[in-house]
């Protein structure tokens, strides 16, 4: 049985931040939340979230989040006194406790795993995850027997010359029998400058503690300014980009387009340079994106092209092609082999097969039948001051250019609104509807100017 425990307590002082720095984002989700889905294969039967500074913020933050128990430490004295927090919460908990940081957000679930199965083989006290740094200045090295059993563990500052070509370092994920750990850390002293509880003093009174490397040292980052952040985004970028070009994905000049980790690519997928995808996307086989096109929360088919773009909480089906310099947005709803072109704003708007939009046009709280025709500058009037109303356009209608449609109205089937024409009541079916004041031509008339 496995407890997990994150420390997000502290406040981050060198974030120069108001917010807890757990909750700073790295790709769409925040540092903590990062650290608990590294979780996601040992199904931990209780999940601890410590909190301190404004804890509330944290708990709404992961509020979405099934299972979560949070613990306060309303004065953050350190990591072993966060740690006994877990006393009397965990006074009956049989099993190991897995101790992870809200700040160190790269760590994969399979590495998680691999220590945990270290841990139970050999039945260790405590295991912890080392590194081999190219370069360990400022880390406390951790010295092994050949069996990788700790036999001391040096802060950086108290090394000596020889101790220091040591390039193993703490990383500072344990694992724990909790019964052993629960008996020593009462044990725990703050004789030190900082007048802080240190969690890696009960190393000194558990027997059998064993490291674990990481084969790969940046998983460890940790997280205590914007510039550790943006490496670490840096980090996370080229792990998922690299990740989708094995599986087919071709990405034209990859080091300026960025790819959350909640994104789904299919193959063949071309993604051109200065491209975003963000959230919970999906690229179907075969589309085209980019260049300069931004795309969130939305579902996109095959075959699609999307050049200079902004698409957001939206659908867009196979075969349509948009842009460029279009911007749908507000749950938009595109059908098949549908055209939107240069600078179409589509909003809350559903479009079905086969209909262009072509241009300098927009469309909200719309529904569109097949095959519509929209000419240039059509707008739907949609808000009256108060409150938006809908517009219905069937099957194989037509506008002319600089057409407006005052809702709420409904377009029949086939219908053909004549261009500049202002349209307020509903048009039936197989109708030419001209709305718009006779042309006036006064002949012999000149602007009088000032002599």
């Amino acid at each position: 049985m496995i407890a997990v425990a994150i420390l997000a307590a502290g406040r981050g002082t060198r974030m120069k931040s108001d917010y807890p720095k757990v909750l700073h984002t790295l790709g769409g989700r925040s540092l903590v939340e990062r650290a608990i889905n590294s979780c996601a294969l040992i199904n931990p039967a209780r999940f601890l979230v410590i909190v301190g500074y404004q804890g509330d913020l944290v708990r709404q933050a992961l509020s979405h989040l099934d299972n979560l128990e949070f613990v306060e430490q309303s004065e953050q004295l350190g990591t072993g006194h966060a740690i006994q927090k877990l006393l009397p919460i965990l006074t009956d908990f049989q099993g190991d406790l897995l101790v992870l940081n809200g700040d160190v957000p790269l760590l994969r679930p399979e590495t998680i795993n691999e220590l945990l199965m270290t841990h139970k083989k050999h039945g260790n006290a405590a295991t912890l995850l080392t590194a081999h740094l190219p370069n360990p200045k400022g880390y406390g090295r951790v010295f092994c027997d050949g069996q990788n059993l700790v036999t001391q563990i040096v802060e950086d500052k108290d090394c000596n010359a020889a101790q220091k070509q040591n390039h193993r370092i703490n990383a500072g994920i344990y694992c724990f029998n909790w019964q052993k750990l629960a008996q020593v850390l009462p044990k725990l002293t703050a004789n030190n400058s900082q007048n802080e509880y240190y969690l890696t003093e009960v190393f000194n009174y558990l027997e059998q503690v064993m490291a674990q490397d990481i084969p790969d040292y940046l998983e460890i980052v940790g997280i205590n300014d914007r510039q550790q952040l943006a490496a670490a985004y840096d980090i996370l970028q080229t792990r998922v980009k690299n990740a989708w070009m094995i599986k087919g994905v071709t990405m034209i000049a990859p080091d300026t387009i960025t790819v959350d980790d909640t994104v789904e690519l299919h193959p063949d997928v071309v993604i051109e340079p200065q491209t975003h995808l963000r959230g919970n996307t999906v690229i179907g086989a075969g589309s085209r994106i980019g260049p300069g096109t931004l795309i969130e929360n939305s579902q996109i088919g095959d075959r699609v092209s999307i050049l200079y773009s902004v698409v957001t909480d939206s659908v867009i089906e196979s075969n349509t092609r948009v842009g460029p310099y279009a911007h749908l947005r507000g749950h938009a709803t595109i059908g098949p082999g549908c055209r939107l072109g240069n600078f179409v704003e589509i909003k809350n708007t559903t479009i079905g097969a086969q209909t262009n939009v072509a241009h300098l046009s927009y469309l909200g709280d719309a529904t569109l039948g097949e095959k519509v025709n929209i000419g240039a500058g059509t707008i739907t009037a949609n808000y009256d001051g108060v409150q938006k109303h809908p517009t219905s356009i069937g099957d194989r209608s037509s506008t002319g250019a600089n057409s407006v449609l005052v809702a709420p109205i409904n377009l029949g089937e086939d219908v053909t609104v004549a261009a500049g024409s202002v349209v307020t009541k509903d048009v039936p079916d197989d109708s030419l509807v001209i709305a718009r004041a006779p042309q006036v031509v006064k002949s012999g008339w000149r602007r009088q100017r000032d002599v």
